[in-house]
């Protein structure tokens, strides 16, 4: 089985070669640059959900029966705070496709305060931690847990929802 990332992003890519594995281990996985046709920061469910959904649905686009792949991260405003969310979309071949989000987590005032300004978080985190492509290693999210979880874990997280969900919608036996 081909399955088509919508992203060069090395975070990404290790959780779909982790997860797809090791329900697929004989899937072939390649990383594709698409664009999400959304702002580089996406705000709102809808809006990163939508970056998600329009990766998965280019990506299957490269290949010949290939499952399309994307993961989006954002930001949403809830009770006037902001908080770092991720949504992930799978396209299959026939048009049918899954999406799921994943873990949520406040960001502080200083960097909500100037991703609500116009500035995009990974640059934001950079520049506030004094790191470097922070968005391709640990993320946000991994900063802000002390470790405890990654961007790479975070996004392990939706993959298996949306594998869970297109088994399930096939009858398909539990395979990991």
């Amino acid at each position: 089985m081909d399955f088509i990332i919508g992203t060069t992003n090395k975070a990404k890519l290790q959780a779909c070669e982790e997860v797809l594995k090791a329900y697929y281990p004989q899937s072939k996985i390649t990383g594709r640059s698409v664009s999400s046709d959304v702002p580089d920061q996406p705000y709102g469910d809808e809006e990163t959900q939508e970056g998600a959904l329009n990766r998965a649905r280019k990506a299957s686009g490269f290949g010949r029966n290939a499952v399309g792949i994307g993961l989006e991260g954002g930001v949403r405003l809830l009770n006037d705070k902001l908080y770092i969310c991720n949504w992930g979309a799978l396209h299959l071949p026939d048009g049918n496709q899954f999406t799921a989000g994943g873990a949520q987590i406040l960001l502080p005032d200083d960097l909500a305060r100037e991703v609500q300004n116009g500035k995009e978080l990974g640059p934001v985190v950079d520049q506030y931690f004094s790191k470097k492509n922070v968005r391709h290693n640990e993320g946000a999210i991994g900063i802000l847990t002390n470790g405890a979880v990654s961007r790479t874990e975070l996004f392990a997280h939706v993959l298996h929802l949306l594998i869970g969900q297109w088994q399930y919608s096939t009858g398909i036996e539990q395979t990991k």
